[in-house]
Order: C-alpha cells, then sequence, then structure tokens
C-alpha cells in the first residue's frame, strides 16, 4: 500500500482567486482552503530564507493532522554557499521546519545548473552530516549526475532522488529510499498567468503514471508536486493526475472569510 501526497508547488497565488479559492478569501486562509483540497504542499518560500518559527507553527495549526508539507531548502545553503561550511545553517532551518511535527515530509535539496558531479566529494560530505531521523530528496539540475554512481551515493544515505519534468533534463526515477519524490515543472515563466490551463499535458501525466507502476517495489510513500509552469494552473493539473491514480479529488464548500490566527 503506497501513501499519495500530492499537491502544488507553492499555494499563495492571487492569480488562484476566484478560480481555485474562493473570491474574497483573505491570503491567511489560503493554506486553511489548500489543504481540504490537497494533502501536501511543496512550500517555495523556504528557498529565499528561512522562515520565523511563528509561522511555521502557523501553517502547522491551519492544516489536517495527515497533511504534510515538503520544504525547499534555502538556497543561501545550496546556490550561495554551494553545500560547503553550510551545516549551520542547515542545522538552524531543520529545526526551524521540525515545528512541523509529523506533518513535516521531504527537505528538498534543489542543486543548481552549475552544479556537476565534480563535486562529489562536496555533496558527500554534507550528506553525511545530515541529521538521520528527517527524510531528505536531492534535485540535480547538471545531467553529470544522472549515473549509477548518483544512485549508489543517495542508496548509501537512505536520500530520495527527485524525479523531475524539466526542459532538456531526463526523465527518470530512481529507487534510491523508500519513497519517491517527483516535481512537474515545466519552462520557468512561459504562461503570462496562472489561473487556467493552457496546455493539454494528460499524455505525458499518463507517461509519469506508467512508469511509476513500474518501480513502485519497496516504495511505501509518493510525494508529487505540480508548477504552475507544466500547464498553466496546477491543482488543476494535480487533479487531472489523481484522476489518473484513481485518487478522489475533494472541492469544498468553504465560507468566503475564515481568519484563522
Amino acid at each position: 500500500m503506497v501513501d499519495w501526497y500530492l499537491g502544488t508547488i507553492g499555494f499563495s497565488y492571487k492569480d488562484w482567486e476566484g478560480v481555485f479559492y474562493p473570491a474574497g478569501l483573505t491570503t491567511r486562509s489560503y493554506l486553511a482552503h489548500y489543504s481540504q483540497i490537497f494533502n501536501a504542499v511543496e512550500l517555495d518560500s523556504t528557498f529565499y530564507g528561512i522562515p520565523p518559527a511563528e509561522r511555521v507553527q502557523q501553517w502547522a495549526a491551519a492544516t489536517p493532522d495527515a497533511f504534510k508539507f515538503c520544504v525547499k531548502t534555502p538556497r543561501e545553503i545550496t546556490h550561495e554557499l554551494r553545500l560547503v561550511g553550510a551545516q549551520g545553517t542547515m542545522t538552524k532551518f531543520l529545526n526551524t521546519m521540525r515545528l512541523l511535527g509529523p506533518k513535516l515530509g521531504a527537505v528538498l535539496i534543489q542543486l543548481p545548473p552549475s552544479f556537476t558531479d565534480a563535486e562529489i566529494s562536496t555533496i558527500n560530505t554534507f550528506l553525511a552530516e545530515l541529521p538521520p531521523d528527517l527524510h531528505y530528496a536531492v534535485e540535480f539540475r547538471h545531467e553529470s549526475w544522472y549515473t549509477p554512481a548518483t544512485v549508489a551515493l543517495l542508496e548509501t544515505f537512505g536520500i530520495g532522488w527527485v524525479a523531475i519534468d524539466y526542459v532538456d533534463l531526463p526523465k527518470r526515477i530512481e529507487t534510491t529510499t523508500d519513497f519517491l519524490y517527483i516535481r512537474w515543472l515545466g519552462q520557468h515563466g512561459r504562461f503570462a498567468g496562472r489561473g487556467q490551463e493552457r496546455l493539454d499535458v494528460m499524455p505525458q501525466l499518463q507517461w509519469w503514471w506508467e512508469q511509476l507502476q513500474m518501480v513502485l517495489d519497496g516504495v511505501n510513500t509518493i510525494y508529487g508536486f505540480f508548477n504552475n509552469d507544466y500547464a498553466g494552473h496546477s491543482p488543476s493539473t494535480c487533479n487531472r493526475f489523481k484522476a489518473i491514480a484513481g485518487l478522489p479529488s475533494e472541492r469544498p464548500e468553504l465560507p468566503q472569510q475564515d481568519p484563522l490566527f
């Protein structure tokens, strides 16, 4: 039995108002609405800095018990320090994210496109120092990492390989631990708005579904997140994939205003 956690990359988009969010819903009520429709979200905002503890506690309080947050590691760690001398900042980030409690899913470590396999010793050192009680997944943006050596490295530490549908990178699923992490990204900035689907991506979604069926042995959890750039409106695309997977799509009636905090 596989537990599916599917949702979108980010949730705070004004373009969704009147389409996904009821017109007039306050932004502070977005997450509560979102979490009644999807059971997970990938937080992109953490890429830009470690959030205040109070905000993390508010995220946890706004969502159901079974909800999961996957959080993107701050760019200071991955892009500015390039994992070197980043242990202190990473520890501070992880300790803040621990405030989510059991709602913390996987920690996404997205490496920059310029980070190649020539830096394998750097990532080996970084991964070896991560606290072992949390789940991590690494996204490689350079094709030099698409090798058996990389798969073996992640397997050594029990860290997930991030499968991505993104520009010219290979679409590949590798099972390196007991969970999978998939990101449907699309080309950045390809659509002027984020309020409606603009592409038919059903053939691509069906392809991913078929690929997943071949790698489920030993997998107990799947995290999957859709970006607005993939087809134009990520909630709709996520629901299309849920339909392919035979998972229910929830569309509750919610009040127009629902202050949370």
